[in-house]
């Protein structure tokens, strides 16, 4: 069971994979409302459909697979009844847990190397997690990590599932000139928003911009999918973390295409309501509302992200800056308004400035100086 995106209990520890997608659970946090000037919509509130009768002018309908899911529990060897792109991998425990590993078995029964789920990824609140890709394979088996308890796994295929309909805008979406993939056009399901009465599993909480942070997915660089990735994502943290959503507010992959991320309502501004508040998500626990979340799609420990992710990051981050009226330079002071906690990090941040994680990447993280200055100077 998740803990409420509203609540003081989130806490920010652990350590993880290099492949971690698993955003940490989050809590609230104020700041001064600043009403926006954002984007050219284009005609359609962006969200997902599953029928063509009700396609309205500015939209037209894609297709995109339905998520294909098989859950398991213990080390176990796991047979999935599709290929498997992605297997996602949660552990409860001591934010000590170190090791343990996972081989894939190909149609076969070839069986690969182990591969580590040792450190470098996202950190997740008392425990751990992992998504990795899986190649297609047929099936595999896990290793606990030391000090683990209730290992948890997931496999996944987001890309040959049956036919799902979705109604898209037909023109491009933007962020005051900036261009993202709305959620229905990188196909977001939005039916995992909701638990099986029908209730929203994370409804909407609003709260004024405070800060950003930078972070990295750790997954493999060169992605041949991201679109897929994304989805994988996003079916991790909606259901199997239980936090109804995916955890960032944006996502940009290494050609720099960016992603629309957390579900901020109808009113075709990402992340935000009509009044510029900022919608939570789930991506530094315990100091999540009021922080604005963009994660780069590949793992930056020893490189650096493309050039065309680069820019995509420093034209997002503009708007974003521009839009609240911040400093990019500056030092603030995030306070939580549910427990008064406070912490000084800088206004462009780095996921490792908040808790204990390798996010966004060694690499990375020497690049937020940079960062901060193309966008105060706008080169």
């Amino acid at each position: 069971m998740s803990v409420p995106p509203t609540s003081p209990t989130h806490r920010a520890t652990s350590r993880v994979t290099r492949r971690t997608v698993i955003g940490a659970v989050g809590a609230v946090a104020a700041g001064a409302v600043i009403t926006p000037t954002v984007m050219a919509t284009t005609g359609d509130s962006g969200t997902a459909s599953t029928g063509t009768d009700d396609t309205k002018a500015g939209t037209t309908t894609e297709t995109f697979p339905k998520t294909r899911s098989a859950a398991a529990t213990g080390e176990a060897p796991v047979e999935a009844a599709f290929p498997i792109g992605y297997v996602g991998v949660r552990w409860g425990g001591t934010d000590e847990t170190t090791g343990g590993g996972i081989r894939l078995r190909d149609a076969d029964g070839g069986q690969g190397d182990w591969q580590s789920l040792g450190d470098g990824g996202c950190s997740v609140a008392n425990g751990g997690g992992v998504l990795l890709a899986a190649e297609q394979a047929a099936g595999y088996e896990l290793k606990a990590p030391e000090g683990a308890t209730g290992l948890r796994s997931l496999a996944l295929d987001t890309r040959h599932g049956p036919d799902r309909e979705v109604t898209v805008p037909s023109d491009p979406t933007r962020v005051r000139g900036v261009e993202y993939l709305s959620r229905a056009a990188w196909g977001a399901d939005e039916s995992l928003r909701f638990k099986p009465d029908g209730t929203e599993n994370s409804p909407t909480a609003f709260y004024p911009f405070q800060t950003l942070t930078v972070h990295h997915t750790a997954m493999a660089n060169d992605d041949p999918d991201p679109a897929a990735t994304v989805r994988a994502i996003y079916q991790l943290h909606a259901v199997t973390n239980d936090w109804g959503d995916i955890g960032y507010h944006f996502l940009i992959d290494e050609e720099g295409r960016i992603y629309e991320g957390r579900y901020s309502g109808d009113d075709g501004l990402p992340a935000h309501d009509a009044e510029g508040k900022l919608v939570t998500a789930f991506h530094v626990g315990g100091f999540n509302s009021g922080n604005l979340g963009i994660a780069l799609l590949g793992t930056f420990t020893e490189q650096g992200p493309k050039e065309a992710a680069r820019a995509s990051l420093t034209r997002l981050v503009k708007v974003l800056v521009r839009q609240h009226g911040v400093d990019p330079q500056a030092r603030v002071t995030y306070t939580n308004p549910v427990n008064g906690t406070q912490k000084e990090v800088s206004e462009i941040s780095g996921h490792r400035d908040w808790m204990e994680t390798e996010c966004p990447g060694e690499v990375m993280y020497q690049e937020l100086d940079r960062l901060r200055t193309a966008v105060a100077t706008g080169r």
